[in-house]
Formats: C-alpha cells, sequence, structure tokens
C-alpha cells in the first residue's frame, strides 16, 4: 500500500465526521484545525495511532480508506486535546484513547448493524471522551485545571451573534469553536454539498430559536456551543440516511424541534460531572427516528452512499431504471403470449388478490381460439408448457380437478389446478388453472427456474385456458397477495430488464445467450487499454487523447468494478440483464461508458431495443450539477437523462442520450469485443479504441 493511500484514509476520517468523502475536503479540514494547535495534533496522533492499530492487527486496507472506522477516534483525539496541553503522558493519554475508540467502533458496528440495522454514528466518540473526562480527574499528573488560552480573533467582537453562533457551532464539531474556523468550515461545506449546507443552517436556526423560545434568551441559544447537535441531526436525516425531499426536510425540522429538551436535560445532568454532552442528543435522536423509519419502511430512505446529492441522483435514477419488485420471476411459459389481466384489473384481480397476472396466446387478430372457439382444443393456449418461474421447492400440488367445458367454470375451487413453489428469498409463487394430470413435480423437489411443470388448462374459475401467476407471503392456496414483477422479457421490439406488462401486451421470455454471458464476464484484474481520439472539453471536461486504461476489481461487498484509478464504475449482469450500475469518482472515459451502455440485455435479436436512465451527474459538470440536483430535490423529474439504445448489428449497439440538460442529443456506438468487453466506446465526438487485444 503505497503513501498516498495511507495518507488518503487519514484525511477521509476528518470529512466523515460532516458524512461527506475525500481527502482533499479532510485536508482542508486538517488545516482549519490547525488555528488550535493543540487540538490539531491531539486529533491527528489520535487517527494515526487508531490507523497504525488496524493496520498491526491485519485490517483489510479497504475497510479503512473510507476513515469510517477512524473518525471516532479522530473525534476523541479532537476532544482530550482541546481539554490537555500536551506532554508526553497526554500524548500517551491520545493515543490509547485513540485506539480504544477504533475498537469500540468496531465492536459497536458490528453489533448494532447485526442486530438492529443500525449506523454506529459517533456513540464510539461519545463513550470514549465521557470515560476520558471522567478518568482526568484522578489524573492529578494529567489534568489542567486552567485551559490553555484559546486565541481571540477580530471577527469575534465583529460578526453578529446571531451569525457567530452559527460559525462557532460549525467549528465546535471539530472542537475549535471559533467565528474563523466555523466560517471555512461552512465556506467547504457549501463548495462540497448545497444541499449539506442549506441544512446546516435550517437545522441550528431552527433548533436555537426554538431553545431561545422556551429559555427566554436569545443571547444565550445562540452561545450555546452544544447546538452543534442541531446542525448534524438536520445533515443526517434530511440528506445522509434520508433521500433529500420535502418530506426528508420536514422529518428532519421536527427532529431537530424534538432534540431541544434532550440537549437541555443532557447538559444538567452531565455538567453534575463536569462532562461536557458532546454529540449525545444527535446519536439518540438520529438513530431513534432512523429506526423508527425503517419499521415503518419510510420510502425515502437512502440505499447508497456519498453526498446528499449523489444520493438523491442514485434513488431518482434507480426509481426510473429499476421500476420492478425485488422479487422477481421469469414469465411461465415459453415463446409469444398476450398479457389478459394485469395488477388492480377490471375482473378477477382485485381487492387482496389484486397482485397477479393471467395469460393467454393470441393470434394476429387478437383471437384466443380458432374457428368458434366452442371447445377447449379450439384455444391456442390450451396444454400448451408451463415453466417454472423461479427456482424453488414445490410446497403444495393440486391436479385432480376436471377442465371446465367452455361456457362454464368452477366456483367451489376458484384455482382449479396448482402448484405453489417456495423460493429461497422468502416468498411463494402460486400458478393456477393447470390441465388436469399434467402437472409433473411432486410435492418437496425441487425445480429450476424453466423447469416443466405442467400444461396449461382451464380448471377453476377459469373462462378460457390461460396461466394465472400469483406472489404470497405464505403457501396457503389463494392466499393474499403481494407485489412482484417479471425479468427478462420483450414487448413487441422492447426489452425489458425488470417491470410488469400492461394489459394487452404480446410478450415473449429472453434467456441469456451463454456467448453473450462470456462476452460480458469481465474476470478479476484484467486490464483494458484504451486510445483515446476526437476529446470533447465541453462535455468531458479532463479528458486527454493519449491511453486510458482501466482494470477489474471487486469491492468488500463482493461487487464488480472497472478501476481507473480516479474513479470506479460499478457492474453486473442480473437475470438475463448486464448493468452498470453506479460511478464513484470523476474519470470522462468510464462516465463516456456509463452513457454509452449503461445496461445490455444478454441476447440478440435484430431490432431489439431499449431504454434505460442515468443520474443527471453524468451529463452534467461543475456548478451546474450541484444546482440541477439541489432543484431535483424539490422536483424530482427535473433533469432526468434517458439513454435510448439497440442493437444495430449483433457487434455493434447504438443509442442517443436525451435530456433537457443537453444541448441537443449525444449519439453513442458501442461496438462489442468478440470475446469479452467492448472493442470501441463513442459519445459524441469522444472515441474511445482498444489496442490491447491480448487481455481477453
Amino acid at each position: 500500500m503505497q503513501f498516498r493511500d495511507h495518507l488518503g484514509a487519514v484525511l477521509n476520517s476528518y470529512s466523515e465526521v460532516l458524512f461527506l468523502k475525500g481527502p482533499v475536503l479532510g485536508a482542508f479540514i486538517l488545516l482549519v484545525t490547525a488555528t488550535a494547535p493543540q487540538v490539531a495534533l491531539a486529533g491527528l496522533l489520535a487517527v494515526l495511532a487508531a490507523y497504525a492499530f488496524a493496520r498491526f492487527i491485519r485490517m483489510e486496507p479497504v475497510f479503512l480508506e473510507s476513515g469510517f472506522y477512524t473518525y471516532n477516534p479522530l473525534l476523541v483525539g479532537l476532544s482530550l486535546g482541546y481539554l490537555f496541553r500536551l506532554t508526553p503522558l497526554t500524548l500517551f493519554f491520545v493515543v490509547t484513547a485513540g485506539i480504544a475508540a477504533f475498537v469500540l467502533t468496531h465492536t459497536l458496528f458490528s453489533a448494532v448493524w447485526y442486530y438492529l440495522r443500525l449506523p454506529v454514528l459517533s456513540l464510539p466518540f461519545v463513550l470514549v471522551s465521557s470515560m476520558a473526562y471522567l478518568a482526568a480527574g484522578t489524573y492529578t499528573n494529567l489534568y489542567v485545571t486552567s485551559l490553555y488560552p484559546r486565541g481571540f480573533s477580530f471577527l469575534e467582537t465583529v460578526v453578529p451573534l446571531w451569525l457567530g453562533g452559527f460559525f462557532r457551532s460549525l467549528g465546535a464539531i471539530f472542537f475549535v469553536p471559533s467565528v474563523a474556523a466555523g466560517a471555512l468550515i461552512a465556506m467547504a461545506l457549501l463548495v462540497r454539498s448545497r444541499i449539506s449546507f442549506l441544512l446546516a443552517v435550517g437545522g441550528y436556526y431552527a433548533g436555537v430559536l426554538a431553545l431561545a423560545a422556551l429559555g427566554g434568551s436569545h443571547a444565550s441559544a445562540f452561545q450555546d456551543m452544544n447546538a452543534f447537535n442541531f446542525i448534524l441531526i438536520a445533515v443526517a436525516l434530511g440528506g445522509v440516511f434520508l433521500v433529500p425531499s420535502p418530506r426528508s426536510y420536514l422529518l428532519a425540522l421536527i427532529a431537530v424541534l424534538t432534540s431541544t429538551v434532550l440537549l437541555s436535560s443532557s447538559e444538567v445532568f452531565w455538567s453534575r460531572w463536569g462532562v461536557p454532552v458532546f454529540a449525545l442528543p444527535f446519536n439518540l435522536v438520529t438513530l431513534a427516528f432512523v429506526y423508527t423509519l425503517g419499521l415503518v419502511e419510510f420510502p425515502f430512505m437512502a440505499k447508497g452512499t456519498g453526498t446528499p446529492e449523489e444520493i438523491l441522483d442514485e434513488h431518482l435514477t434507480g426509481s426510473l431504471r429499476y421500476p420492478g419488485s425485488e422479487r422477481t420471476l421469469a414469465l411461465p411459459f415459453s415463446g409469444q403470449w398476450t398479457v389478459w389481466q394485469g395488477f388492480d384489473d377490471r375482473w378477477t384481480h382485485q381487492g387482496p388478490w389484486r397482485f397477479a397476472y393471467d395469460f393467454v396466446i393470441t393470434d394476429e387478430s387478437g383471437e384466443t381460439h380458432r374457428g368458434e372457439g366452442t371447445v377447449l382444443e379450439d384455444y391456442l393456449a390450451y396444454r400448451k408448457p408451463v415453466l417454472s418461474p423461479i427456482r424453488g421447492r414445490v410446497e403444495r400440488v393440486v391436479d385432480g380437478l376436471p377442465d371446465n367445458p367452455i361456457g362454464s367454470t368452477d366456483r367451489a375451487n376458484n384455482w382449479g389446478n396448482l402448484v405453489i413453489l417456495k423460493d429461497e428469498r422468502g416468498f411463494y409463487v402460486e400458478i393456477s388453472h393447470f390441465a388436469r394430470g399434467s402437472i409433473r413435480p411432486k410435492e418437496g423437489t425441487w425445480v429450476e427456474r424453466g423447469a416443466m411443470l405442467g400444461l396449461c388448462g382451464n380448471s377453476g374459475y377459469s373462462p378460457q385456458p390461460h396461466i394465472h401467476v400469483q406472489v404470497q407471503a405464505t403457501d396457503q392456496v389463494g392466499a393474499p397477495t403481494i407485489p412482484f414483477s417479471f425479468v427478462g422479457y420483450r414487448a413487441g421490439e422492447e426489452f425489458f430488464a425488470n417491470d410488469t406488462p400492461d394489459v394487452g401486451a404480446r410478450v415473449e421470455p429472453l434467456p441469456a445467450e451463454k456467448g453473450m454471458e462470456n462476452r460480458m464476464g469481465f474476470v478479476l484484474d484484467e486490464v483494458y487499454r484504451y486510445r483515446i481520439r476526437g476529446c470533447d472539453q465541453e462535455r468531458f471536461p479532463g479528458a486527454e487523447e493519449g491511453i486510458a486504461a482501466f482494470t477489474v476489481r471487486m469491492a468488500p461487498d463482493s461487487t464488480f468494478f472497472l478501476d481507473s484509478g480516479r474513479a470506479r464504475l460499478y457492474f453486473g449482469s442480473q437475470e438475463g440483464t448486464f448493468f452498470f450500475r453506479r460511478m464513484e469518482g470523476r474519470d470522462p472515459c468510464l462516465r463516456a461508458l456509463f452513457l454509452a451502455l449503461p445496461r445490455m440485455p444478454l441476447t440478440y435479436r435484430r431490432g431489439l431495443r431499449w431504454s434505460d436512465h442515468v443520474p443527471s451527474g453524468a451529463v452534467t459538470v461543475g456548478l451546474r450539477r450541484g444546482l440541477v440536483r439541489l432543484v431535483r430535490s424539490v422536483v424530482p423529474r427535473f433533469g432526468t437523462v434517458t439513454v435510448q439504445l439497440g442493437f444495430e448489428n449483433e457487434e455493434t449497439v447504438t443509442g442517443r442520450v436525451v435530456s433537457g440538460l443537453l444541448r441537443g442529443e449525444w449519439n453513442t456506438r458501442v461496438v462489442l469485443h468478440p470475446y469479452r468487453g467492448f472493442r470501441s466506446v463513442q459519445v459524441g465526438s469522444l472515441l474511445m479504441e482498444r489496442i490491447d487485444e491480448n487481455a481477453a
């Protein structure tokens, strides 16, 4: 591991305190803490001690690079540097406390996340610093009864109290409660995340004004340094653990207001022991809100990481990219069938059974039968194979009911002959109306997706032969239904990776082809080199003519990504579709690849087309990107970026990127390599041509 990587991991500890990432921001905050040299030195020493200890016990570097495990030791060090004059004994105390905070962080994170699915926040810092302050009373060679001078700047006298209070509270997060330090941190926050900055401002003034109303003194409220808790609560709930939105902003405001009583009572209680409140109110309120919102399945719970703007962009794009459910099924047949009924439809799919699909076969004129359609054999779907839509275990089989003659139904046995399958993901699938005696698997046997289950019939409450599919939470026949979606199918000439087809659509499953899977099966540590031509500095600033290299890497969560050294482009194949899922960092060439092929079906059909969406940040840069994302937190549809794609031939995918944010359309073209990856990628005038053919 190089020195640059070690330095980046240490600096990330500073930016992580503000729920942001990046060594540049971390270095800036480190310089800000240097306005109080002893505080800065103690903080740096604590984080270095924790980092060195982590490396000593051989913790994987990939877990340390984000600063997640070392920002609590940093805060502990800053708190001790604020209290003690640095001496050799103090330095020893800081080192041991930093290591203790690291161990406690690792322990609490494992336990709290495993049992409650909650973040650890800065609880280790609060616990270790509180214990250190309490213990310091018995260390006569260590404790400083009169704190060393803090320094006093001219700004403290000229900045209005209402503004100075905000800046001092921001600085207090890093134990440098001065106007100058807080102003610098506010500036950095504004540059890095406009949403975080606005949440910090709104949270602070909402909390302080509530304190002033309760206590009767605005001066006292604005001088309370513990008001930094309001800032952290607002930022955490309004833009980190919840997706930025008007509802999230309102919840953040409510959380700040409810925390005022907790802050005041904590100050009264802890003052008896001479211990600061630290970030205890922030931790308790934030964890309580996150846990409660998780229990009620609040729809705006954030799933990604990054700045609030990035979290918002990923959430909005993800809702468009993956409109289907996590309960995914393959279509239970081969060839083309027609959707007869869908969710909440006009006949039987209502109430507790509204999440279900019916399929029939139709001819070119839309008829489901030949001739007069008076007998079962006239119907095109009758006795056609029914396939398993999942891999799972057969829980129930009913196979002895007769097929109804056309014109009659069996109201006593609504579901007719059926199979109920248990999916390993925790749900059940019921397929109904089989032909009598046609079901092949027995109860208790295992079936793979696509396995033959039986033949389409007309048993139960069925006016004509069709396949009925529903998903439910239990194995009871006809249990209430729950949402699901279908994967890897086409309707007409359009491919859908995960969606619910419209009534009347003629759909056909498109299973993955082995050859296409091999083409997109990137192998760990492979390196792909491209020659860059025709750079477009307006659309892709930073792109230069020359050589770009991408290495296939694996993240700790076992996801794969292309690594350029400056950015990561995550990818994967799922249920017949290849995805470039998301991008971290800034690299114009990886960004171009993301735009050119965000997804692709792993099967070829001439004329097949599909559409996808990418984050607005993929087509905007700089200040414009930040402003667009800020507006999207209030107007989600603003700045939607659509990518329309299709097969030109078996080797070539062409497309165009469409958005109101663009000046015109960006045309794209990807030529697949015969063995693995891409021969060339073009977006606008930016062209990448592969030069390392041996990489495959």
